[in-house]
């Protein structure tokens, strides 16, 4: 019999990629999570880890092994909903993620309307970046993730998403700029330093994708995470910016702007818990123009 404890390990290993990642998000010693890896490989009687060295990668049964994994976590997720719902229990703690004009735009109104029809569900939230919210909600520490998409992508079969807005970028620019105006090209702006997000955050390669269209590379000379601090550098005239409408005031771009899809996402299987589904539905009226 396998024990489901350490499928849950393996599932962390797979997400994170090594055994002090899968550690730190289980709370959980490195030279634990070895042990119980090593159970997992007596358990099913296969190797489900190559090791070179100190790295570890899935062995194709390590693999097959997650899949079904992500399949049980799905149906304890679905079960615990069930049981939930049969008490038709209204109160509790729902954990949200979320990025910060998120909150601004969608949770904090739909907290104020929860206040109001179900004050014994109590939302908890964390400022959490976009593309950091996802992994907290599949290591279990959120319920809920307000994430975005800047283009398609596949969907990951772990998670339920439910759209709430879109929004275009806007340009930024500094107080007497040349470019102000109703609008902006962003061909006007080549010539421009520029202020943006840091590689790896995914708001970057829009800025690049787009200026890339438009026939020219950024020259970035400043980065932060925070669009305010980003705004601060504009409203000081360190440069330009690109940003999401919703994160700061800005000048409409000419042309076909870059996109931000807002959604809501949960661990396929708790889509229906009720207090989950509470919570959802105020970011759904919330987000409604």
């Amino acid at each position: 019999m396998i024990d489901p404890r350490r499928l849950r390990v393996l599932r962390a290993l797979a997400d994170h990629g090594t055994v002090t990642a899968a550690a730190q998000a289980l709370h959980l010693t490195p030279s634990a999570v070895s042990q119980q890896l090593a159970a997992l490989e007596s358990e099913v009687g296969q190797e489900l880890l190559r090791r070179r060295g100190r790295r570890v990668s899935l062995s194709s049964a390590g693999e097959l092994l997650v899949r079904h994994a992500n399949a049980v976590a799905a149906e304890l997720e679905r079960a615990q909903a069930t049981l939930t719902g049969l008490a038709a229990g209204t109160a509790g703690r729902v954990e949200v993620g979320s990025f910060a004009s998120a909150i601004t735009q969608v949770v904090a109104p739909a907290i104020a309307a929860l206040r109001a029809s179900a004050p014994d569900v109590i939302v908890r939230v964390r400022d959490a970046e976009g593309h950091a919210s996802v992994p907290l909600l599949l290591d279990g520490e959120i319920d809920l993730a307000i994430t975005e998409e800047y283009r398609p992508r596949r969907d990951d079969g772990r998670l339920t998403r439910f759209p709430l807005y879109t929004e275009p970028f806007d340009a930024v620019l500094p107080p007497g700029h040349p470019q102000a105006g109703s609008s902006v090209d962003l061909r006007a702006l080549a010539e421009d330093d520029w202020v943006a997000t840091p590689p790896g955050n995914p708001v970057r390669d829009v800025v690049e994708l787009a200026c890339g269209q438009a026939g020219f590379a950024p020259r970035i000379t400043h980065t932060s995470n925070d669009f305010r601090t980003l705004g601060a550098l504009v409203g000081a005239g360190a440069g330009v910016a690109l940003v999401p409408r919703h994160a700061l005031p800005g000048i409409p771009v000419r042309g076909t702007a870059p996109l931000r899809r807002v959604f809501a996402a949960v661990r396929k299987g708790s889509e229906e818990h009720p207090l989950i589904r509470l919570v959802r539905e105020a970011l759904a009226v919330a987000a409604r123009p």
